[in-house]
Order: structure tokens, then C-alpha cells, then sequence
């Protein structure tokens, strides 16, 4: 498909993978295996970088070794060569291997040590590795049914990891997390709309492309149509309805948490405004949070984690 006519925002530009960000050690040792995950970590994702200081210091490496495996898993499936099916599987084993206390490669061995001291289940990351098998031939989504099954393996997870880092693992906390990563997902999605479709993807639900009279040859034009538009709303609506689902996570989850938890919640909010602002047309400009959104985001998010840690401060004086 060709993108000679796309606006620029809307090309994908992919970063550079995990191997390229930092030098792989050549050694299975941990320290070095550790250095390079938070060299990866700190390279890549500007979310990520902030949420990590947001969290207690002890649990900065582990965050690192995890986003460290899904990114490097991410990066198999969008960098290979034609399908990617065979060398995600050959990555699924060596997480099996990992499991079994086998690990033979550096991203490996530096989760190896969060999956012993967390007690860490093989699920969520072989979820996440099955997600990214599944986009490389399901490129259609029938029903929100459909789409809801694949945020439960390729953003859920990861909320639940993050949930077992901070030792919680009550399935209602699950449950509300779940709600969150889905509503993240969602919004991405919709943000993403033209980006994915000159991709070659569309994740909205087939379904409700009927239902509105939205075809896919709607989604090459650079400007939405008034169909688009009334889709676009209704499932802007469905993200926001999951960030809802999902608010009381803020209360309920370890108080380490709540700041990172208040700064995507925020975000994901953040991105649905950006779409409303944008009047629900995805296809002239990819929506974007501003600069001086962000700032705010993160500076209510320090502030949350100044007011936990005093709270937790007081509590250890009266106890």
C-alpha cells in the first residue's frame, strides 16, 4: 500500500530496536544482562522513563527487565523479514527455558532473577508473545468481542506483572487494571487509525464499521467523513468507559503504584481529549497530548508519589 500521499505524523517511523539501543553483552551474567535492560529502557520510551521514577528504587531494575522482554518481543515480530510467526515461537521457547531455570540469552537471564523473586507466572508473557504471533496474520477484527480478546493478551498482561512487581495479586485489582491497559490500548488504536491502515491493519471492529456506514476505502481519504466522525466518537466513548471501569485502581493498588497508575490513566484521558479536541478526524493529523500536557501529567504524578511517601512516613511514626 502505498504512503506516498500520507500525512507525515501518520507514517509509521519505527524506533530503533532493543539491539540496536545498547550492546548486547556477550556474557550471560546478570550484572551485565541487568545494564543492558536499563540501557534499553532508559533509550526508548519517554512514559516509561518517567513512571520508572515514580517507583521505588527497588523496583526499577525489575520494571526494566520486563519492558526490556516485551519490547525486544515487539521488536521480532515488526523487524523480521516476512512473517515473524517462526521467530516469535523460537523467542516463546526461550521463555520457556527461562522459566524452567534454563536462560540462554541476556534479556533472559536479567528477567530470570524479577520472575524468582516475584514468583512470577509464564502466562502473561507468553500472552503477550501469542499477541504479537496473532498480528502477523490477523490484520481484520470482526467484532469488539475480537479486539477485546486480543488486549487481553497484548496490553493486560502487563498491568498484571507490573500489579505481582508491587505484591498484589487480588483478581479484582487485576480486574481494574485489566480495564486500564484496555482502555490504553483502545485509545491507541483509535489515535492510530490511518497510521495502522497504511500499515495495513484496522482494528476497528468490523461490526461497528457496518453499523456507522464506514467502509475501508473511507480510511484512505486524508480528512474524516461524517460517518467517520460518528464512529470515532462512539469508540472514543468505549476507552473512556474502561479508564471508568478502571479508576478506583488509584485507591486500591499499593500506594507505590499510584503515581505511574494516576500518569497513564492521566495520559490515556489525555489522548482521548486530544481526539475530541481534533474534532474525531484521525486521518488529516495523528492527535497528539502537547508538551505542556505531559509536564502536567508528570508533575501531578510527583506530587502523588511526594504525598505516598509522606503518608507511608507518617504511618511508620504512629505504628
Amino acid at each position: 500500500m502505498s504512503v506516498v500521499n500520507a500525512e507525515p505524523s501518520q507514517v509509521t517511523r519505527r524506533d530503533s530496536t532493543a539491539w540496536k539501543l545498547a550492546s548486547l553483552p556477550d556474557d550471560l551474567d546478570r550484572v551485565s544482562a541487568e545494564s543492558f535492560c536499563r540501557q534499553v529502557a532508559a533509550a526508548h520510551y519517554e512514559n516509561f522513563t518517567v513512571a520508572t521514577r515514580l517507583v521505588p528504587t527497588g523496583m526499577r531494575q525489575d520494571l526494566a527487565n520486563v519492558y526490556t522482554f516485551a519490547r525486544w518481543s515487539d521488536d521480532i515480530a515488526d523487524e523480521s523479514d516476512g512473517d515473524a510467526t517462526d521467530a516469535l515461537k523460537s523467542w516463546r521457547s526461550s521463555l520457556e527455558d527461562c522459566f524452567a531455570g534454563a536462560p540462554h540469552h541476556p534479556v533472559f537471564v536479567a528477567l530470570s532473577r524479577t520472575i524468582e523473586r516475584h514468583n512470577l507466572s509464564i502466562e502473561p508473557f507468553a500472552d503477550l508473545i501469542d499477541a504479537f504471533i496473532q498480528d502477523q496474520t490477523v490484520k481484520r477484527y470482526e467484532s469488539r468481542e475480537q479486539l477485546l480478546d486480543y488486549c487481553r493478551r497484548s496490553a493486560n498482561p502487563v498491568g498484571r506483572i507490573v500489579l505481582c512487581l508491587a505484591n498484589c495479586r487480588e483478581m479484582n485489582q487485576f480486574e481494574l487494571s485489566d480495564s486500564i491497559c484496555t482502555g490504553l490500548q483502545l485509545v491507541n488504536f483509535w489515535q492510530d487509525v490511518r497510521r495502522d491502515y497504511l500499515a495495513g491493519r484496522i482494528y476497528l471492529p468490523a461490526e461497528d464499521m457496518r453499523q456507522h456506514g464506514v467502509t475501508e476505502a473511507m480510511l484512505e481519504s486524508t480528512s474524516a467523513s461524517p460517518e467517520y466522525i460518528a464512529l470515532l466518537t462512539e469508540e472514543v466513548a468505549w476507552a473512556e468507559a474502561c479508564f471508568d471501569q478502571g479508576q478506583s485502581l488509584v485507591k486500591t493498588a499499593p500506594t507505590v503504584l499510584t503515581p505511574a497508575i494516576r500518569l497513564f490513566l492521566g495520559g490515556g484521558r489525555g489522548v482521548a481529549n486530544a481526539i475530541r479536541r481534533s474534532g474525531f478526524d484521525t486521518l488529516a493529523k495523528r492527535p497528539t497530548l502537547h508538551r505542556i500536557a505531559k509536564l502536567r501529567l508528570a508533575g501531578h504524578a510527583a506530587i502523588s508519589m511526594m504525598l505516598s511517601r509522606m503518608s507511608n512516613l507518617f504511618r511508620g511514626w504512629v505504628s
